[in-house]
């Protein structure tokens, strides 16, 4: 019984000293990273690229609107990204922030670089890290001064937005380092060639559309991948939208007996996107997906086709109310 009592102490003393030092370092700043050397433009066509990113592939308007108003983007609308997407998952609650040109609740006292820091390595204006949401580390300078520049172009709507709040698991992860800041995993390009090629494809699917974020197997605790990349597999419960549905991802890769999409043809899949959604419900944003220009589509289609071939059989991707989804 003393040994017992002895462990059962230790164990307190560990899980206390634990909670301590998560409370004390969580708060970490980053203001040390550089500022990008990017700076918006007021030429009609780079807005016009940052305007179709935001509402298409880069899919930043299916977020950065108030939750009532997502919908409305998804069939087509073009309104002011004044914040308002909200997620509950474990590491805590999320909210998108206001990124019209209002002084004082959106972006309006933010500089060009802190703006492209935020893009390019998940830091906050002030120093503070990102949870990340965002995968453009990889985007392009051309890319990343269009977005900035479209966002600079709009209205600007005041609209104050609460902060996002860290679960006890969020602080505990940021902590610890398991969730930092991501830098380019190389020298991000200047520009990238918009053609219908497997390069770009892949630019597209890993660095402005997130596909792999979201069809590759991952912990939803840490964000960190577990899969094979765009093999399925990933558990998506229900959230606000879904109805109580629950998905999990399919299979894009090319491997013919559990690939989803291994024996389509280029016109099918540009069809299928083009036909947007299926499921009502579905978290996948068909929407803005459905409009991309086929240059984009033909692209991912060639890029998922060079893919290694992974067998990984995905039984059942739409699971109904109730239902429990694997992971």
């Amino acid at each position: 019984m003393k040994i017992l009592k002895r462990v059962l102490i230790a164990l307190l003393l560990i899980v206390a000293v634990v909670v301590v030092y998560v409370q004390l370092s969580w708060h970490k700043s980053y203001d040390e990273i550089a500022l990008p050397d990017l700076h918006a433009s007021t030429d009609s066509a780079v807005i016009a690229r940052g305007k179709y990113l935001i509402f298409g592939p880069a899919h930043c308007a299916t977020c950065h609107v108030p939750m009532d108003k997502i919908n409305d983007v998804d069939q087509g609308a073009v309104i002011p990204l004044s914040g308002g997407w909200e997620l509950a998952i474990p590491p805590g609650t999320f909210r998108a922030p206001n990124l019209t040109p209002d002084p004082e609740t959106g972006i309006g006292h933010f500089s060009d670089g802190q703006l492209a820091r935020a893009l390019r390595h998940n830091v906050r204006a002030n120093g503070d890290q990102l949870f990340p949401f965002m995968p453009f580390q990889d985007m392009s300078d051309a890319d990343i001064v269009a977005i900035i520049s479209y966002l600079r172009s709009q209205e600007p709507v005041k609209h104050e937005m609460p902060q996002t709040e860290l679960s006890f698991l969020g602080k505990a992860l940021t902590a610890f380092g398991v969730v930092k800041p991501t830098s380019p995993e190389t020298e991000p390009p200047k520009t990238v060639a918009i053609e219908p090629t497997a390069a770009y494809g892949g630019y597209i699917a890993n660095s402005i559309a997130n596909c792999r974020g979201c069809h590759t197997e991952r912990d939803l605790k840490t964000g960190e991948f577990t899969g094979e990349p765009f093999a399925g597999g990933f558990a998506m419960p229900a959230d606000g939208f879904t109805e109580g549905y629950s998905f999990v991802t399919p299979n894009l890769t090319p491997d013919e007996e559990t690939g989803v999409m291994a024996l389509w043809t280029e016109d099918a899949f540009v069809g299928r996107i083009k036909a947007g959604r299926v499921h009502r419900t579905s978290p996948m944003p068909w929407g803005v997906f459905s409009r991309m220009d086929e240059v984009e589509i033909r692209a991912i289609y060639k890029y998922l086709k060079s893919l290694k071939p992974v067998k990984n059989q995905i039984p059942k991707t739409v699971f109904e109310p109730g239902e429990e989804i694997p992971g």
